[in-house]
């Protein structure tokens, strides 16, 4: 046999493990994280047993009466926002490389969801964190601008992929027009530039803070408003986008070594926006500049997260998460009580930094990995076991895999 015939045969048969092992993350994502009644996905899992994998979210009592928290943190019904904005992203880049016309329901629904969290509690611009499956309408009253940030990021993608029919490119115009006119009202100086809960009253963690934030915070403001702008054409957004953006862009020069992934990912959403949005060459180059910044630091980032789910053991990785009602720490943040998972915090949190840094590499212009890079994906991809992990992590492995495929970084199958 020659030897280029054997290196393709090499080629064919990593690809295809590749392939195998993603569809396996894709069908658990489906069928354990996702939440058909709401249209929304889950944070964790508690149990590997069919109907009873997310059996632990709150009931809708427990979320009118804002338990055990206003941010739902630790229930599973923290991150609804965030992974329904990933979610579509990611079915975009799918759509991208397989044209396959079935993605175009699942991306339906994943709107849906996501247009739910935005409207079912009556509050126009408020983006909710998640909705609670037992009635589809009850939610918690503190949002997040990370919540805000995958929502705008997601919507305005989807917008602009060939998935979306002008029905929806239209609804998307209404919530993200929804989402700057809450902005331009709640974000001043007298609210500490906090866009507040779905109540009126100010957030006490500065998690909706949108100004004089830190480094990898700062261009999410401006990046609501190019987005609204670039959707509505309403030059209201555009002159908010115009006020902001320039210091917006210095202040994310440097946003610090030991930013967790999901940080890193989140600016480099809003800088991705800002970057395809801006119209003067010499900003564009600079935000350009800011990206590769932030692929560098999620490059290190992967490498570590890497040799630290190297050390753990299968059983480690398939550790469930805890029914949150039960644990024995409570840990008081500002007074939100906030149950505490214990060892699966670590498996749940390593499982999605994988995934998002990896991503993180790629969402810049013509992007390139190093042969060293290249190796770990490979690796990852083929050798994790998604069928027993309970992280929503596995989000962002799809994510990662799919912005792959679609710059040609990943052979196909």
């Amino acid at each position: 046999m020659n030897r280029h015939l054997v290196i393709c045969l090499l080629v064919w048969s990593v690809s295809l493990c590749h392939a195998q092992n993603i569809e396996r993350a894709w069908d658990m994502v489906w069928s354990r994280f996702y939440l058909p009644k709401v249209q929304t996905f889950g944070d964790y899992l508690s149990s590997y047993e069919k109907g009873k994998e997310q059996a632990h979210l709150p009931t809708a009592e427990e979320v009118r009466r804002q338990y055990p928290n206003p941010c739902g943190y630790s229930t599973g019904m923290e991150d609804g926002a965030i992974l329904g904005g990933a979610m579509l992203s990611m079915l975009c880049d799918r759509f991208e490389v397989t044209k396959d016309e079935s993605l175009r329901e699942k991306a339906a629904n994943v709107f849906a969801g996501l247009q739910r969290c935005a409207t079912v509690h009556g509050v126009k611009g408020f983006v909710a964190r998640n909705v609670c499956p037992e009635d589809a309408k009850s939610t918690y009253i503190n949002s997040s601008r990370d919540q805000v940030t995958h929502f705008v990021h997601g919507m305005w993608q989807y917008f602009h992929s060939p998935l979306a029919d002008e029905s929806v490119k239209q609804q998307i115009r209404v919530l993200l027009a929804e989402v700057a006119e809450r902005m331009i009202a709640f974000v001043t100086l007298e609210n500490d530039f906090d866009f507040c809960r779905a109540d009126g009253t100010r957030c006490p963690l500065g998690i909706c803070r949108m100004w004089q934030v830190q480094a990898h915070e700062a261009a999410r403001l401006p990046m609501i408003y190019a987005a609204a702008w670039d959707v509505a054409k309403n030059e209201r957004y555009r002159v908010q986008w115009r006020k902001y953006a320039t210091e917006a862009i210095t202040q994310s020069a440097n946003p610090g070594e030991g930013k967790p992934a999901y940080a890193l990912l989140q600016m480099q959403c809003s800088l991705e926006v800002l970057h395809a949005l801006e119209p003067d060459a010499a900003l564009k180059t600079q935000i350009h500049t800011h990206m590769l910044h932030v692929r560098d630091l999620a490059a290190k980032r992967f490498t570590s997260v890497l040799a630290q789910i190297a050390k753990k053991s299968p059983e480690d990785m398939r550790m469930l998460g805890p029914d949150w009602r039960t644990v024995p720490e409570w840990k008081n943040q500002k007074g939100y009580p906030n149950p505490q998972w214990g060892p699966f915090r670590e498996i749940w949190h390593l499982t999605r930094e994988a995934g998002e840094s990896a991503l993180i590499l790629m969402m810049i212009d013509s992007p390139t990995l190093t042969d060293e890079q290249s190796a770990a994906l490979h690796k990852l991809f083929e050798s994790f076991d998604y069928t027993h992990n309970a992280s929503c992590g596995l989000v962002y492995h799809l994510a990662a895999y799919w912005k792959a495929r679609r710059h040609g970084l990943l052979p196909a199958s």
